[in-house]
């Protein structure tokens, strides 16, 4: 189990409220132990899911420091019982950029509309008026409803790769939360010597696959098209700017992929991939075409034209 805040509590992977009585929770762990069990006709990673849940919350007093706001993290993984904090969730501060090492350029504000759409949705969840602290306060999150917990999910990653890139450099542009016309929004565009990227930085809080050129996996909607999706907002901008991506990329967390870099396309010419956020710098630097610069690419005058038509939402 993750630290997303798109994850599964343990509470829902057994089935159960988070008010369910001790024997109610014994009850379902013990009923979806013996479901899920390989030779019983269950899955290896559906019965781990379950032994991880029931670590968690197994005991009355594991379950008050889950309750309480502790770091999601079973027996034994070595974490030790230490508070998550809202840190984890909460927006984090800009930090002073070193004289020696200018960033990359940065334009718009990742992340920017999902954290007030968050916001937005956990004060009405919670009751408009209500005095709450702390909206990113780590147990308050996790007894959200799974959609609200996925929209801060969803801002954490695009700030995340923002993030990414701001170390890679001045050679870097990025830039957040574009418009594609009548398509959703382009998460971040990025501009760089191995070439200009289209990116979608994604966290459903479960590990997903692909099937037939389009991403699968527990933690997306039903008729949930990450790729399509990409790609449509892709082609609309490059109608907009005239200029054309190099690749297309969805970014997700490191435990959801099972390969560094996966080609969502066919043959030996895709040009989309799904990527684990640990690979992402060597990829935009030209880990897809071996490090080599991107054919005929014009970073100034690239930057200019995206500059003059890109609009932010």
């Amino acid at each position: 189990m993750t630290d997303s805040p798109a994850a599964a509590t343990p509470y829902e992977v057994l089935g159960v409220s988070a008010t369910a009585s001790t024997d109610e929770l014994r009850r379902a762990y013990r009923r979806l132990a013996r479901e899920t069990h390989p030779d019983l006709g269950g899955t290896p990673e559906r019965f781990r899911q379950v032994q991880l849940a029931w670590e968690l919350i197994g005991t009355p007093e594991d379950r008050a420091r889950y309750d309480t706001g502790y770091r999601a993290v079973p027996r034994g993984a070595g974490a030790g019982d230490t508070p998550s904090g809202s840190s984890s969730w909460a927006p984090r501060p800009p930090r002073p950029r070193p004289e020696s090492k200018p960033r990359a350029r940065a334009y718009g504000h990742p992340g920017g509309q999902e954290r007030v759409e968050f916001l937005d949705l956990m004060r009405e969840w919670v009751g408009r008026g209500t005095d709450v602290e702390d909206l990113y306060d780590p147990a308050l999150v996790r007894s959200a409803p799974a959609e609200i917990r996925r929209v801060l999910a969803k801002a954490v990653a695009e700030e995340t790769t923002a993030r990414i890139v701001s170390e890679l450099g001045i050679a870097f542009t990025i830039w957040s939360n574009v418009a594609a016309g009548r398509e959703p929004e382009l998460d971040h565009i990025v501009l760089g010597p191995g070439g200009l990227f289209a990116i979608n930085s994604e966290d459903w809080g479960a590990p997903v696959k692909l099937v037939k050129g389009e991403l699968s996996g527990d933690g997306l909607r039903h008729g949930e098209e990450p790729a399509r999706t990409l790609a449509r907002s892709s082609r609309a901008f490059q109608k907009i700017s005239r200029v054309p991506f190099t690749a297309q990329l969805i970014v997700v967390p490191d435990d959801a992929l099972a390969d560094a870099v996966s080609p969502i396309g066919r043959g030996r010419h895709s040009t989309a991939f799904v990527v684990r956020r640990s690979v992402l710098a060597h990829v935009l630097r030209g880990g897809l075409a071996g490090g080599a610069q991107a054919p005929g690419i014009d970073v100034f005058a690239i930057r200019a034209q995206i500059q003059q038509t890109a609009k932010f939402v």
